[in-house]
């Protein structure tokens, strides 16, 4: 059990954020600060390349920030959304 809890521990700081994967404008924000989430869940709407893509809830969490707002132009690896 403790060994899971130390690898849960350390997935939990590796997939914190949901970052931005290519430069785009963030069109919808589906979340708000507080809202409980599960893996996969989708967050935000970010159009790039004239495609729209979603954004998803690398884990189960709890939104502790929104860091952008739409109609936003984002850059790779930029944290829109933080997840505890």
């Amino acid at each position: 059990d403790v060994e899971e809890k130390g690898r849960s521990r350390v997935r939990h700081k590796k997939h914190h954020s949901a970052e931005a994967p290519i430069p785009g404008v963030v069109l919808r924000i589906l979340v708000r600060e507080g809202d409980v989430v599960a893996k996969g869940a989708p967050l935000l709407i970010l159009e790039a390349m004239k495609m729209e893509h979603q954004i998803s809830a690398g884990h189960d969490g709890t939104i502790a920030s929104v860091n952008c707002k739409e109609g936003e132009l984002v850059q790779p690896g930029v944290e829109l959304v933080t997840l505890k």
